[in-house]
């Protein structure tokens, strides 16, 4: 083999090796993972009131099952369902120095008694459509923290997520959140 050729060799073969090393695929645990990220609170202009806030996290998933379509309606995720809702949120009042998870209340005029709302959801399904399905990004979920029924001020909340497979990924809580009556 001439010199020349081994240079062009090497070349080809370093070329071959870098783009084979920058289209590497992450991958990661079948069951969802979730990480805090932070809890960003809104306050309403006209009244001063902190009424809402943004939950943000980020996630992963190895094999890209997250989400729930319009469709998925069958058990296990029909209505009523343990698994309807594949984003569950708890809500927690500080209260004598310990955080206690209590029912955010709501008046419904057209029962005329209040109901129970839930900070449980459901989001779209994510999976990619071609490639690698290890899929990671960031989820922000605006939530009503307004009580006008509590006398306590400083709350928190912990959320997971459920994947189609019924995998469980790890809790997670914000830190204390002191609410502007």
């Amino acid at each position: 083999m001439s010199h020349r050729t081994k240079i062009v060799f090497i070349l080809l073969t370093v070329g071959v090796m870098g783009f084979v090393a920058c289209n590497k695929f992450e991958k990661f645990p079948i069951e969802p993972v979730i990480k805090y990220d932070k809890f960003v609170l809104l306050s309403n202009p006209t009244n001063g009131i902190t009424e809402r806030g943004v939950l943000q996290f980020s996630y992963t998933d190895g094999d890209g099952d997250l989400g729930l379509s319009d469709k998925d309606t069958e058990p296990p995720f029909n209505f009523g369902g343990e698994y309807y809702y594949n984003l569950i949120i708890n809500y927690f009042e500080k209260q004598n120095g310990k955080f206690v998870e209590v029912p955010l209340l709501t008046w419904n005029p057209d029962s005329l008694r209040y109901d129970t709302l839930s900070f449980n959801g459901r989001f779209p399904v994510l999976t990619p459509e071609t490639g690698n399905l290890s899929i990671k990004g960031i989820f922000q979920d605006t939530l009503f923290i307004y009580n006008p029924l509590s006398e306590f001020d400083t709350i928190k909340f912990s959320a997971y997520i459920i994947d189609r497979a019924l995998h469980k990924s790890n809790m997670i809580e914000t830190g204390e959140i002191i609410r502007v009556k």
